[in-house]
């Protein structure tokens, strides 16, 4: 399989000339006969590179120029990327700034939006906490999305950023059976002695991407295919340029394999797209040495308990307890049982709808 990530600069805060970038990207991932193309995180079509750098009062009106760009799920734009996939034959996984489907909702998600080649839409993973101040702009994501997507390469898992620091997320991943994996970041950095003391340095040694990424293809016997964001001075708007303080945009995508080897080493300062061609036999060998869900697992001691229903605003009202208990004496059903079986329709009704809501 040929796999890789396309380090390009966004239309900074431009959906629709960032949309028209996508697919010039994605003919490009065409030509090099790619099988899967990945962009950063919200590459659609803004990260708040700002972050620290603002008032309140600026912030909240960066946010509202943020949802203006944002995208809805499903939604035309959405029927227009998916038909650029078609056209391209390329597996693609999309970061962007989406807005919320609930009516009356203009929270916005950190999410990424899973096209199969033949323009299907897998589904969405929404961030499920955005890290340190981006919880100004984006909403959590909840348990659909602790989710792998079925593609003609195999099981993709796919996180963002931070969500690689998150075990039993991870745990989750391997658990549920990802194959390949995609990781998302809005560039590359230097820690000066702590997280929270970040600034832009292409290729340090410092940053925790290069870890993050290289232990999560060894734990779970899989190809990574990392992207991460490049914005060089020149794409930033100029009424931003004084306040993109945080702009940690200087590239570093690349490959690793499931021996937490690079097979595209980082690139940085261009923009191109980073590709290498991956052989999954790779995982054998890997697996045969350390297989973190067979031979090197301890369930006896350690177990994982993975939530599978989201919460929602509304719900049905519950059978009373006195009809559930009529209904159990009629049918000489045990109440506990009844019990479970409700609990199991109820929450097989809540991920229909959704599964409905995203088709």
């Amino acid at each position: 399989m040929r796999v890789g990530a396309a380090q390009v600069a966004p239309a900074f805060l431009d959906k629709r000339a960032t949309i028209e970038m996508i697919a010039r990207t994605l003919a490009d991932a065409s030509r090099l006969g790619l099988d899967l193309l990945v962009f950063p995180e919200t590459f659609l079509a803004a990260y708040p590179f700002w972050r620290g750098a603002v008032s309140v009062r600026r912030e909240t009106e960066l946010t509202v120029a943020m949802q203006r760009e944002a995208v809805r799920i499903p939604s035309a734009d959405t029927d227009e990327i998916a038909e650029m996939v078609r056209r391209a034959n390329v597996n693609c996984v999309i970061g962007l700034n989406e807005l919320d489907d609930r009516p009356g909702s203009l929270t916005m998600y950190n999410t990424l939006l899973v096209v199969a080649r033949d323009g299907r839409l897998l589904g969405r993973h929404r961030k499920l906490i955005p890290t340190h101040s981006e919880r100004v702009y984006w909403g959590m994501g909840d348990a659909r999305d602790i989710r792998v997507f079925d593609t003609d390469l195999g099981t993709l898992g796919a996180l963002i950023c931070y969500e690689h620091h998150v075990t039993l997320l991870r745990a989750a991943l391997a658990l549920k059976g990802e194959e390949i994996h995609v990781a998302v970041w809005p560039g590359w950095w230097a820690m000066d002695g702590h997280l929270g003391a970040k600034r832009p340095e292409p290729g340090s040694r410092t940053c925790d991407i290069e870890p993050a990424i290289r232990a999560h293809a060894i734990e779970n016997s899989v190809f990574v295919v990392s992207s991460s964001w490049y914005l060089p001075p020149a794409a930033v708007p100029p009424g931003l340029a004084d306040v993109m303080r945080y702009n940690l945009a200087t590239g570093g995508s690349c490959v690793v394999n499931p021996s937490g080897l690079f097979t595209r080493d980082p690139v940085f300062g261009e923009e191109t797209i980073v590709w290498a061609d991956i052989d999954q036999s790779e995982r054998r060998l890997a697996k045969a040495y350390f297989d973190s869900v067979g031979h090197y697992a301890r369930w006896d001691l350690l177990q994982l308990v993975i939530r599978e229903d989201g919460w929602e605003p509304t719900r049905p009202p519950e059978p009373s307890g006195a009809a559930l208990r009529t209904a159990s004496e009629r049918w000489e059903v045990s109440l506990a049982r009844l019990e479970r079986l409700v609990d199991t329709i109820s929450r097989a009704g809540r991920q229909e709808r959704h599964d409905e809501a995203l088709q």
